[in-house]
């Protein structure tokens, strides 16, 4: 099969690649129907993360079951079926405290940007959809494997509800996810910041109520002008530079909480967060504890995620797909084997 492989800054290629198998009794092997690139891939493909040797690349994925290890109960052959960005098996300590991302036996994949691919611990892991999808609904499945939950988990952490004034930092995937998670969730004003038009007319129709284009000092004025002067409830960092957390942590008001989610290249202003009593709670999301809920709402038609993708391309073009969004030509590319 063909996969995905990083052998430096601004180099991926596809090359052939073993056949995945069985080789534990409670995996699964999947044959993708659509991958994708995430914003997380580009700290490699730009060189901020080291890259030692070659390695396959991708962690985001739908697709058909094709074969289950003797142990796997939930899921089999035939079934469409969505996991999160890791593994994890959903029965030890962690897992069963909701934080699936942290599970004591969980991990990561050997690049899902692949034509098939191995999920271990597939029974915590993976979710069938209620029968096989239409077409124009594998975006928004696909989206459940990542960004969508990542968003909502931004949301969750920075404690959103009926009412909450909102802040989205971060105008990619996983923060327009984190707005249209908002807005599910019952914020009221929902302020996208974004310097794109394209990116801003989406997080409109996700459910932001204002945008702010404006960053550093000016940003801060005008989200305070938005919010009685004081700043947001919640905030949701999704980019993870040590601006875009300075920007977030700056922009929700005393007593505020922000929502972390963009992974982290430096450091949090602690003494800021100190004296004006300000929060930080997030991480990597516990895909698994969302899906069930997301996935209801996306196969029911209520949510319609997969907009974040704005361009399809064939997995052959696996290397235009990490320049487009290198580019930010693109939003999110999806990858069709």
């Amino acid at each position: 099969m063909r996969g995905a492989v990083i052998h430096g800054p601004g180099d991926v290629r596809l090359e052939n690649r073993p056949d995945p198998a069985v080789t534990a009794p409670t995996d699964a092997v999947v044959r993708t129907v659509a991958t994708c690139v995430c914003g997380s891939d580009l700290w490699k493909y730009r060189g901020i993360a080291a890259v030692p040797a070659p390695r396959p690349i991708g962690h985001e994925y739908v697709g058909v079951v094709e074969a289950v290890g003797d142990a796997v109960t939930t899921v089999a052959p035939g079934d469409f079926v969505v996991g999160g960005f890791l593994h994890s098996d959903g029965t030890c300590s962690v897992c069963r405290h909701g934080q699936q991302a942290n599970c004591l036996h969980g991990g990561g994949y050997d690049g899902c940007q692949a034509e098939v691919i191995r999920v271990p611990n597939a029974d915590g892991t993976l979710l069938a959809t209620p029968g096989q999808p239409d077409d124009d609904l594998v975006p928004s499945l696909l989206a459940l494997s990542d960004v969508m939950c990542t968003g909502w988990h931004a949301a969750v952490c920075a404690g959103v509800q009926a009412g909450s004034s909102v802040v989205v930092v971060g105008d990619g995937a996983v923060g327009l996810s984190g707005v249209l998670a908002a807005a599910q969730l019952g914020a009221t004003t929902i302020v996208a910041m974004s310097r794109h038009a394209d990116r801003q007319a989406l997080a409109r129709e996700f459910g932001a109520t204002h945008v702010v284009a404006e960053r550093g000092a000016d940003g801060l004025a005008a989200v305070r002008e938005l919010t009685d002067g004081i700043g947001a409830d919640c905030v949701l960092e999704c980019v993870g530079t040590e601006e875009a957390r300075a920007q977030a942590v700056a922009c929700a008001r005393p007593g505020g909480m922000v929502g972390l989610v963009g992974v982290p290249h430096g450091d949090l202003p602690t003494e800021e967060m100190f004296w004006a009593n300000k929060g930080v709670r997030g991480g990597p999301a516990p895909v698994r504890a969302y899906l069930p809920h997301l996935l209801d709402l996306v196969w029911r038609r209520e949510i319609d995620p997969g907009r974040v993708f704005d361009l399809a391309l064939p997995l052959a073009e696996v290397a235009e797909a990490y320049a487009a969004m290198d580019e930010r030509r693109a939003i999110k590319v999806l990858l069709r084997p």
